[in-house]
């Protein structure tokens, strides 16, 4: 499947250093930053700096080193924020949404790490 990357939204914006960001962690192919509208105590934001569109996109065309990357950093974030079980946090949860049904609004792959209480059931069965 062919992805259209929007270069003008928000997140390749940040990338370029046009708009400033609360950075966490930036590693070679990745940067982590807290969300600018939090829906949780801690809500952190990691993004592959390459122009993927969906979590589907990006593991399917991003490189091994770019997989490898974000991964590692995702797990690296959750300790950072103390949201890791087992190392002292409660948990996390994280999340990504991919497209219109998905409620996707930026169109740039993130994966969003939520923790710091508790936060309920992900879906209600409406």
């Amino acid at each position: 499947m062919a992805y259209a990357y929007d270069s003008t939204n928000i997140f390749a914006r940040i990338l370029r250093g046009e708009i400033p960001n609360d950075t966490v962690l930036e590693t070679t192919h990745t940067l982590a930053f807290r969300d600018i509208r939090p829906q949780a105590p801690l809500h952190v934001l990691v993004i592959p700096k390459g122009p993927y569109v969906t979590f589907d996109h990006f593991a399917a065309a991003a490189s091994e080193a770019e997989i490898v990357d974000f991964m590692r950093t995702a797990a690296t974030v959750c300790d950072m924020i103390g949201a890791t079980p087992g190392q002292g946090g409660g948990g996390y949860r994280a999340i990504s949404n991919a497209g219109e049904a998905g409620v996707q609004e930026v169109q740039h792959y993130h994966l969003h790490i939520l923790g710091g209480r508790m936060l309920g059931r992900m879906l209600s069965r409406d």
